[in-house]
């Protein structure tokens, strides 16, 4: 009879990617580990896992069955959590975003809510990709991006493939962000051919190099300069140094970027809806709920409204 750890055992081997990993986290030989999920396959008469030198991965029913898995391990936690008072139970929370400060301050805003003598949250600033990748494959609770009209098309096909639900929260005018001390800085508003004497900064998107996985709208212009970096802190450094610019949301932490960066409305006839990913058929677990409040939260206080609040008004 199938036994809740031996979806705790998937579950971890899941997340590790490795069997061998799993093992070493869960305290337990490679050999056990592995003879608990077989005879968990053998009795669901599923294989649930692809084996590889490089470590494992789901299949496509694997993918489906621990999307019961799960759920029914989310209400074991709950169980737990009331009726074993006595126990130290770890809050596990994981999230996969493009660049934005609102994520970042939810994030925070989360980790001081939490109610846990012992808890493990990952925040994953990556590659679009990536953000899809670790959400069909549960290594994140939630991918966070936007969709504008050059790729919804695209992702929205790879999102019915995948099996992943897109759940739009807001709607933003593109605009240009630039340090204080750029001349454009002085504008209200800017013009593409306003930007053509400054380099362009845009985050990398490794081999799924793709234009539709770019993070920044008008990524199939011709640039003169253009720069590609991996991370948020050397994006804004090359703004400062290099009078650079990129384009995105138009929200901006003057708490997380020590107030050197502005954004400027960008004129041109687009947006982006902005959004959050997660498989189909699953419910979010509290603790996910939580942080779709405060994401929520944050993002009204940058003066945006949230389109399920305009959904629950009609």
């Amino acid at each position: 009879m199938m036994r809740i750890q031996q979806l705790q055992y998937l579950e971890k081997i899941v997340e590790s990617g490795s069997i061998n990993e799993a093992a070493k986290a869960l305290f337990l030989s490679q050999p056990s580990l592995s003879n608990a999920i077989k005879e968990l396959e053998q009795e669901m008469d599923l294989q649930l896992l692809v084996r590889q030198k490089s470590g494992v991965s789901l299949t496509n029913e694997g993918r489906e069955f621990m999307i019961y898995a799960r759920q029914i391990l989310d209400q074991v936690k709950l169980m737990e959590a009331k009726y074993k008072q006595h126990t130290v139970r770890k809050q596990a929370f994981s999230v996969s975003a493009q660049h934005y400060a609102f994520v970042v301050h939810a994030f925070v805003d989360l980790i001081k809510q939490v109610d846990a003598e012992e808890y493990q949250f990952t925040l994953r600033e990556t590659e679009t990709q990536n953000i899809l990748e670790d959400v069909m494959s549960f290594k994140s609770s939630l991918g966070i991006l936007y969709l504008n009209k050059f790729n919804r098309q695209v992702l929205t096909k790879l999102f019915k493939e995948k099996k992943l639900k897109f759940t739009p929260l807001f709607k933003a005018k593109p605009h240009v962000f630039v340090c204080r001390d750029n001349p454009l800085a002085q504008k209200s508003s800017v013009k593409l051919r306003d930007l053509e004497d400054y380099p362009y900064l845009s985050y990398e998107q490794g081999q799924e190099n793709s234009f539709y996985f770019a993070e920044e709208i008008l990524s199939t212009l011709n640039r003169k300069m253009h720069i590609k970096v991996s991370d948020r802190a050397t994006i804004f450094n090359l703004m400062v140094g290099l009078n650079g610019y990129t384009i995105s949301s138009g929200i901006i932490s003057s708490e997380l970027n020590d107030d050197k960066i502005i954004a400027i409305p960008l004129e041109v006839d687009d947006m982006m809806t902005l959004g959050y990913l997660m498989p189909q058929q699953v419910e979010p677990s509290p603790i996910t709920r939580q942080y779709l409040d405060l994401l929520r939260a944050n993002i009204r206080g940058y003066g945006f409204e949230i389109l399920e609040d305009k959904e629950k008004e009609k």
